[in-house]
């Protein structure tokens, strides 16, 4: 019971370092961080940094402000390893694939079409020589403003896209140019 009684006087934070064992600057800072009020007694004190202890070591605390706090990173942990199965099954069922490979994917299409639009003038010659120039003219005004729309729809389509997926909308402006860029290896003008 002397020992109790004892606890029940104000101390100073020298004699409260050297009572639980560290330096007087961690007592300094545990005053700082609120754990423990200066003018209380050294039972207030010690039951103070005891409760502060059990927390930590619970770990629903971090040991020092501003460390790690081990509920929110096994939260983050958990979030992140969930995030990556939820890519990987997205993927096993063909609805995800990475940016770069439809990037190519899209390219490829583009080049492709942009091919058969170029031989259609030729194409019109050979199988319709009768046609007057007005016509074909017309025809291919239309094919390429058709060409053009379609690879300015698709650029923006992949700009949104990218976009929403990673939001690096600094790499993009708002007319999609990064995007437009990709489809321009086609050969064919935005």
């Amino acid at each position: 019971m002397k020992v109790i009684e004892a606890l029940n006087v104000q101390i100073t934070q020298a004699e409260f370092a050297e009572m639980i064992g560290v330096s007087e600057a961690k007592v300094s800072q545990l005053v700082g961080e609120g754990v423990i009020a200066r003018g209380e007694t050294a039972r207030t004190w010690l039951q103070a940094y005891c409760q502060r202890q059990r927390e930590v070591a619970a770990g629903r605390m971090s040991a020092e402000m501003g460390g790690l706090d081990l509920v929110q990173e096994r939260a983050a942990l958990a979030r992140s390893q969930r995030e990556a199965q939820e890519i990987k099954n997205a993927t096993a069922r063909g609805e995800y694939a990475p940016v770069e490979l439809l990037a190519d994917v899209l390219s490829t299409a583009s080049s492709a079409v942009v091919d058969r639009f170029e031989q259609l003038e030729g194409a019109l010659r050979r199988t319709c020589p009768d046609l007057p120039d007005e016509a074909k003219a017309t025809v291919m005004q239309i094919v390429t403003s058709a060409r053009n729309e379609w690879i300015r729809s698709t650029a923006k389509l992949v700009a949104e896209r990218v976009e929403d997926a990673y939001g690096e909308d600094d790499e993009e402006d708002e007319d999609g140019d990064e995007a437009a860029g990709m489809l321009a290896t086609t050969g064919a003008s935005v």
